[in-house]
């Protein structure tokens, strides 16, 4: 079990490894959302991920057979992480099994801290089976992401640090993968103040353990689909499900493009790097409402930061773009001298900045039917974008948007 003496054991291991990670009052996400907000940060932490917490007690507890045996662990990144940082304190040996398709950024740095990296798989249900295959074969001692008490306990050390910066908090929002992480967190929460609610959170293509919870036992999803790489687990752990199942006060269920938007304000208005499965808490502030909880201190855990620059870049622009910063309108002129100027005109009349145009002349089979221009803009947001739109086809232009291509 997890008791409240086993999470202060994991407190008094952790103290002086894990890095302070304060609560940040947001105004911005309070103002938008109706509640107090105060973010947890642990993409601050060690590592940039809270897993160094689960990772480093859990081996803290091994013998010194388990650890002499080398370690094997399976991981979309985050754990792999803590593991390899907490194996090179101790000195033992990791092997850490990661998909083919987990950011670079998370690959490099678990091989940097000192641990054999195998990329095994799509997903982490692939790469799971290939480390269970190399413990069993090779004797290596397993380090299970989730579904391990020990795990669960150390990241339930969150807790105490939200309810000693807040002690008043009235919810807690954390994101669900395997169930490691909501299983501490609630645990924890609720031995401190039974009154605390405490929400998951999962994105709609890999909301695993929300189907466990509706069939109230463990299930398997046929396929998950999410852009929160950090949760994607078809199924979650089953010695962490009844924590679950007694401490969660419900799931809420995110949209990727959700996540999108929520990058981009967290850069613009907090200067920080959250990755998409950190992200899930912070979207979920705009379903609160729909639960009934306005004026309440809620506290979003962003698990953490470790993403690829191609990765951010990706998710700036589609944010723009889903905000109408950046859009594209196509435009057919004659061609004749003066046609593209007269566009530029109304676009410089309206602040409207160019990022990109094409000027296709071969549109058509005669060109004097007339040429094809698409024109990227830079605009304040959608009124600003509509304004422009209605300027162009003002003065007889038929212009439309289509989809940007930077």
């Amino acid at each position: 079990m997890m008791t409240l003496n086993d999470f202060k054991a994991a407190r008094r291991v952790l103290y002086g490894v894990i890095r302070d990670t304060s609560l940040i009052h947001s105004e911005y996400f309070s103002k938008e959302t109706g509640n107090n907000i105060f973010l947890k940060p642990e993409n601050m932490q060690v590592t940039g991920a809270y897993k160094i917490r689960g990772a480093y007690y859990t081996i803290s507890t091994l013998s010194d057979e388990e650890k002499s045996r080398g370690l094997v662990t399976a991981s979309a990144g985050n754990h792999a992480q803590g593991v390899a940082y907490a194996a090179q304190k101790a000195g033992v040996s990791a092997t850490i099994c990661m998909p083919i398709t987990t950011p670079l950024i998370k690959v490099n740095n678990t091989r940097n801290y000192g641990a054999n990296v195998v990329l095994h798989g799509e997903t982490f249900d692939d790469a799971a089976e290939e480390a269970a295959r190399l413990s069993k074969e090779e004797g290596l001692t397993y380090v299970h992401p989730f579904n391990d008490l020990r795990v669960s306990t150390g990241q339930g050390t969150i807790s105490y640090e939200i309810f000693s910066d807040l002690p008043d908090v009235n919810v807690i929002l954390v994101p669900i993968g395997g169930g490691g992480l909501a299983s501490g967190v609630a645990t924890y929460a609720k031995l401190l103040n039974p009154g605390v609610k405490v929400y998951g959170v999962e994105p709609v293509g890999a909301a695993s353990m929300k189907a466990c919870l509706e069939a109230g036992e463990i299930v398997t999803l046929p396929k998950i689909d999410t852009i929160a790489d950090g949760v994607a687990v078809k199924t979650p752990g089953d010695k962490v499900f009844p924590y679950i199942q007694q401490n969660l006060d419900g799931i809420i269920t995110i949209e990727d493009k959700e996540l999108v938007s929520c990058f981009l304000d967290m850069m613009e208005k907090h200067k920080m790097i959250v990755e998409n499965a950190g992200l899930l808490t912070v979207a979920a502030l705009y379903h609160l409402k729909e639960l009934g909880i306005e004026g309440q201190n809620v506290v979003p855990i962003m698990t953490g930061g470790n993403m690829d620059v191609i990765t951010m870049s990706s998710l700036i622009q589609h944010g723009l773009i889903l905000r109408s910063r950046i859009f594209t309108f196509s435009v057919d002129l004659p061609d004749r001298p003066g046609s593209l100027l007269h566009v530029s005109e109304i676009l410089s009349q309206n602040k409207g900045n160019i990022i990109k145009l094409e000027h296709n002349q071969f549109v058509n089979i005669n060109r004097q039917s007339g040429v094809e221009l698409r024109v990227t803009v830079e605009a304040f947001g959608h009124a600003h974008k509509q304004q422009i739109l209605d300027a162009l086809n003002a003065t007889g232009l038929d212009a439309h948007e289509v989809d940007p291509v930077l």
